[in-house]
């Protein structure tokens, strides 16, 4: 395409601009005032000359890239001076006076087109002001390739945006590709985790999305995150200078960068692992151990501490069965080296699973060995929680409703007194009236109960929540202090309420309110039918709403698995407006309709 002749010297106006003004005399200059230094230094630098010419062909295999600046630059980051399709190593760069020069420690393919971007690899040298970014393209064949693709890159649990993953095309369309081989195209995302992929064939590609932690562009399992597209790819749009997707943009500037068009989305996601080992063992107490598995599920075939019966040892997976709990329900005094013996389905040299035993000595820490022993030595240096049985009660009124009164031991109760739990409440009169509750025992966690009471609460009413002394015992040995816990639902008419009329429900799904930036969640709900869900008692702000397809009824979110071409189970974001945050004033009533069915297809 062809170029209007003013436009190769538009990046030398700044420059121009600069230099003439330091030309101009400054006859209303005070001579009595010491000079100021003048304003600080605000623009960027400008490219003035690359070397060979964009577009160049034929280029030897052997070559070296040289940008010329209107002044002295300096490298921010080379790891941002990126080639594509990458070497085996990376380009080497360096800086001579106002240009940077760029090789490559082995020579480049034959009849390749090559890409070379250095967006966030430069700056000036005085003030730091980042270069804004160029790609040049050269081949070393006799033509240009023509085709381009954009896309977006996010976090498969909450979409957002992965900030430096590395996108990978690949004609070889095996399974084993990734893993072994460097791509035929790539380039990393920005800040908004976008990425544009110019001048490449017009072939079938696989792509893939990786967090390349040790820059070598290709997938590495254990330590690596990984992102694919379900179908092969053929490119569509033909690259030209005015496509608005190729534009450096400024970071900053969050209109700018999000009016850019994504032609694919891929979800970043961990795998499991393939290898089955115990990687972690620690001793927390003297009747209270952990250990960590690489992979989860893991299978327990038998566990015992030796000297001890098998019943004495408690145990307790987490959701994912990647690492366990371990307490003993013995009061004597423990030795300072606990042998336990596990049976569980390790895996071998060949790479498969199997039984094995393994013995794991779980020993006492210096800093825990010197603690137990100077509070066994000297009484006045144990605390009050040092001899009962400690547990966290809570509640929060804005969530009382849903999950009643919290409670959580720290360790595990070998008696319990729940038929002596006193619960009560005040009418606005001031009257009392017994009430009834009942427990709901966490099914992840034996440590953990939810007190619910039997009868729905009502606004004005103070409810009251009594955990008697010593009706609780736990594995060692001590027994509880009393508390009382006191709620009344919220009377703040400034709070507010999102109601979501749920349709076209045929899965399972976990329906979640996140706060603003999706780090944290308030409430959630699972739901297996058609209907209303609410979030009441909300505070003025900003709020997401994730909804997860949970097909397997597992209460949690399964990733991915790369070689079996199974995508992470599907999280979508309710959007208001074509916005994912939900923008909620005071005293405010909201109802959205969502017909999931749609939402997921």
């Amino acid at each position: 395409m062809s170029q209007h002749p003013l436009k190769k010297f538009l990046p030398l106006i700044p420059a121009a601009l600069i230099l003439g003004s330091l030309m101009l005399p400054s006859g209303c200059a005070n001579t009595t005032t010491p000079p100021s230094g003048g304003p600080k230094d605000t623009i960027p630098p400008v490219l003035t000359k690359v070397a060979p010419l964009p577009g160049a062909v034929n280029m030897p295999t052997k070559t070296k890239l040289r940008f010329t600046f209107n002044e002295y630059v300096k490298i921010k980051d080379a790891n941002a001076i990126y080639l594509s399709p990458p070497l085996e190593k990376k380009p080497k760069s360096a800086i001579h006076g106002k240009s940077l020069d760029v090789s490559f420690e082995s020579e480049l393919d034959s009849n390749t087109t090559y890409t070379l971007d250095l967006t966030g690899a430069i700056a000036d040298n005085n003030e730091g002001n980042l270069f804004p970014g160029y790609t040049l393209v050269f081949s070393t064949g006799d033509k240009i390739d023509s085709m381009c693709v954009t896309g977006l890159v996010q976090d498969c649990n909450t979409l957002m945006p992965i900030k430096g993953a590395t996108v990978l095309l690949y004609k070889d369309h095996s399974d084993s590709a990734v893993f072994l081989k460097r791509p035929v195209a790539a380039a990393k995302t920005d800040d908004w985790g976008y990425f544009a992929i110019r001048n490449i064939q017009d072939t079938l590609y696989r792509v893939y999305a990786i967090k390349d932690e040790n820059n070598n562009n290709k997938y590495d399992p254990e330590t690596e995150r990984i992102a694919f597209l379900d179908s092969l790819l053929r490119p569509t749009i033909v690259y030209n200078d005015s496509l608005y997707e190729f534009k450096k943009f400024d970071m900053k500037d969050t209109a700018l960068c999000l009016a850019r068009h994504a032609q694919i989305e891929l979800n970043l996601f961990r795998e499991r692992p393939s290898k089955q080992y115990i990687v972690k063992k620690e001793r927390v107490g003297p009747r209270t151990a952990y250990l960590t598995f690489m992979a989860p599920d893991a299978v327990i075939h038998d566990m015992r501490v030796r000297g001890l019966p098998r019943e004495k040892l408690i145990r307790q997976f987490n959701l994912q069965r990647d690492s366990l709990e371990l307490w003993v329900n013995d009061q004597r005094k423990m030795p300072d080296t606990l042998q336990l013996v596990v049976k569980y389905d390790k895996t071998d040299t060949t790479g498969k699973l199997i039984p094995q035993e393994e013995l794991i000595k779980l020993t006492y820490s210096k800093e825990l060995r010197a603690e137990i022993m100077k509070k066994e030595n000297n009484y006045r240096d144990r605390k009050h929680e040092d001899t009962i049985a400690v547990f966290k009660a809570t509640v929060d009124p804005t969530t009382v409703e849903q999950y009643g009164f919290d409670l959580e031991f720290t360790y595990p109760l070998i008696e319990d007194g729940w038929d002596s739990l006193q619960f009560w409440s005040v009418n606005p009169r001031q009257q009392e009236a017994k009430g009834s509750v009942k427990v709901i025992k966490d099914t992840t966690n034996l440590r953990h109960f939810r007190i619910m009471p039997t009868e729905p609460f009502q606004v004005g009413y103070d409810y009251n929540l009594k955990i008697p002394h010593r009706k609780f015992r736990d594995v060692n040995g001590y027994y509880n202090d009393s508390t009382l816990l006191k709620v009344t639902l919220p009377k703040d008419d400034k709070l507010s309420f999102i109601t979501l009329e749920l349709s076209g429900v045929h899965n399972r799904y976990l329906v979640e309110l996140l706060t603003e930036k999706r780090d944290k969640v308030i409430r959630s709900f699972l739901v297996d039918k058609s209907g209303p869900v609410v979030f009441p008692y909300l505070k003025q702000g900003a709020y997401c709403i994730r909804i997860t397809e949970d097909k397997n009824r597992n209460g949690m979110v399964d990733t991915g698995v790369l070689l079996q071409k199974k995508q992470p189970e599907k999280v979508r974001f309710f959007k208001v407006e074509d916005q994912f945050l939900i923008k909620v004033l005071e005293r405010s009533e909201m109802v959205w309709q969502i017909n999931m069915k749609e939402m997921f297809e």
